[in-house]
């Protein structure tokens, strides 16, 4: 599978919009912290949540920065952790 490694962060200025933006992420990938996701995701699944993000956010008011980091089985992100252990996102067989 195709898939890149994308770390998420968003600024919403709706309590409300960033509940539905965080519900939406968590569908998505691993949370890491208050509005930062990381997510494993093919061209399919990325295109498909920029389209649900575009939806929920207002343009004047939100950001959303997608950082592609990579191709997921190859990437090694270079990240420096203070406090809790990082781990970057494996591919998992969801049960549905």
């Amino acid at each position: 599978m195709d898939e890149h490694l994308y770390l998420v962060a968003y600024d919403i200025g709706d309590d409300k919009r960033w509940r539905r933006v965080w519900k939406v992420m968590n569908g998505y990938g691993e949370w890491l912290q208050l509005s930062v996701f990381q997510c494993r995701l093919s061209r399919q699944r990325h295109a498909e949540l920029i389209a649900l993000l575009d939806g929920i956010i207002h343009k004047a008011q939100d950001h959303i920065l997608l950082m592609d980091l990579g191709p997921a089985d190859s990437v090694t992100p270079r990240i420096v952790s203070l406090g809790k252990d990082f781990t970057a996102v494996q591919r998992a067989a969801v049960i549905v």
